[in-house]
């Protein structure tokens, strides 16, 4: 009994049963299940709330704590390395079980042809090299804040917190520690909110299931079984190789910790709304540095999309398949790239990818069908989303085992935590 009540008093488990309930009650009720939407709707904003500032300063501390380190430079490579080729990784494995079980073949897309916009190929123009280098750089901060710029606010916070390093520890320490005090105001404004999370993930997926049903997705039902079954393989094999060769965190522990953020993830479809999930469990049931979380994971959040990458190659096998068109070499490689770049350009918000058009018209596929995948997009946000967020846990305990500038005592007492 005391057992029982213990689990049900998780808030991951919580979270898990309020998904289950609400999937049942949008199917039982169908659009009506709509009234729920102001539940979730009020969770999100809750969390969008707290999110922005609570990775700028987040951002400030870990690159202030890691700016005077020997490892600073190593560590942002090895972050920005992890990034790009996980996600290159991720679309070439997309790519073979789309050719392997080949989820396109038989579709017919005429019931959707009404869907069609006209400008839908003007939404998939991916800015040049210098317009995306351009961009990152904020002209006004504050503005960067406002309009909630994640890839701006990253720059300037990163630029900012390497150089509270470089200022004489006297000066900066008294800043530093405070900008640590407002993490953890941060950490506890975010806990409080995710004591409603189960009723809000309740809103969230009656809505999305009533909204939407999986009467649609019977359409694409081959391509989302490929796309779940891509995603399981990268989830609970790939990550987890990647962890036992290059860390010392056991496999068994990693996955059950990861639980908590990604059942959040789920109900979400937002790796910055599950950030502070994230970085709670890396830091005290995996062991990892503040230092390291506070620096890799909101920069994954924002950058790291494997998940979206494995869908960006799946979609472009499954409408090259639909549409009769032979992929060569020369598109495979298109897709790739532009699925890569595609992926680690996405904002880490939910809402419709318009990258994957992007992707299509590289490779030259007809991009007829989209809007189906469009209206569909949360249901396969949800998905992939998690499995972004799982690479982001993963790349800080690789990083922070690269690191290995911690006092022999205290690595100690990291692996007794594992």
């Amino acid at each position: 009994m005391q057992k029982t009540k213990g689990l049900l008093g998780n808030i991951g488990i919580q979270v898990v049963i309020a998904m289950i309930i609400g999937t049942l009650v949008g199917i039982a009720m169908g659009e009506s299940a709509a009234v729920f939407a102001p539940l979730g709707s009020i969770f999100i904003h809750l969390i969008k709330m707290l999110v922005i500032p609570l990775v700028a300063v987040a951002i400030i501390s870990g690159a202030a704590g890691l700016g005077n380190s020997h490892a600073a430079g190593r560590v942002g490579l090895t972050t920005l390395g992890f990034f790009g080729l996980t996600s290159a990784v991720a679309v070439a494995l997309a790519l073979a079980m789309g050719e392997i079980f080949q989820p396109g073949i038989g579709i017919d897309f005429s019931s959707v042809s009404a869907m069609y916009e006209g400008n839908l190929a003007a939404k998939g123009e991916l800015p040049t090299f210098w317009a995306t280098m351009i961009g990152m750089i904020p002209t006004n901060v504050f503005s960067s804040l406002n309009d909630g710029n994640i890839l701006q606010i990253l720059v300037f916070c990163l630029f900012f917190g390497i150089g509270l390093s470089k200022v004489e520890a006297a000066r900066s320490k008294p800043l530093i520690d405070g900008i640590n005090t407002v993490v953890d105001a941060f950490v506890w404004m975010i806990n409080v909110v995710m004591k409603i999370a189960p009723i809000g993930v309740f809103g969230l997926m009656a809505e999305a299931v009533g909204t939407f049903g999986f009467a649609a997705l019977s359409t694409v039902m081959n391509l989302f079984l490929v796309y779940v079954a891509t995603i399981l393989i990268y989830g609970f094999l790939f990550y987890p190789a990647m962890i036992k060769t290059l860390t010392r965190i056991p496999v068994n522990k990693f996955i059950s910790a990861m639980k908590k953020p990604q059942a959040v993830a789920l109900s979400t479809a937002s790796s910055m709304a599950t950030l502070p999930v994230t970085m709670d469990v890396c830091e005290k049931e995996l062991g990892i540095r503040n230092s390291t979380s506070s620096f890799v994971l909101p920069l994954g959040a924002t950058i790291n999309m494997s998940g979206n990458a494995i869908y960006y190659g799946l979609v472009a096998v499954f409408f090259a398949q639909a549409f009769h068109v032979d992929l060569g070499l020369g598109a495979y490689v298109a897709i790739i790239l532009t699925s890569t770049l595609g992926a680690v350009g996405q904002a880490g918000v939910p809402g419709p990818s318009f990258l994957v058009v992007a992707v299509l018209l590289a490779a030259g596929i007809p991009i007829e069908g989209l809007p189906l995948l469009f209206a569909l997009d949360r249901i396969f946000d949800m998905i992939r989303t998690a499995l972004n967020i799982t690479g982001d846990a993963v790349c800080a305990a690789i990083v922070d085992e690269m690191a290995g500038e911690v006092p022999q005592s205290q690595q100690q007492d990291a692996i007794d935590l594992r």
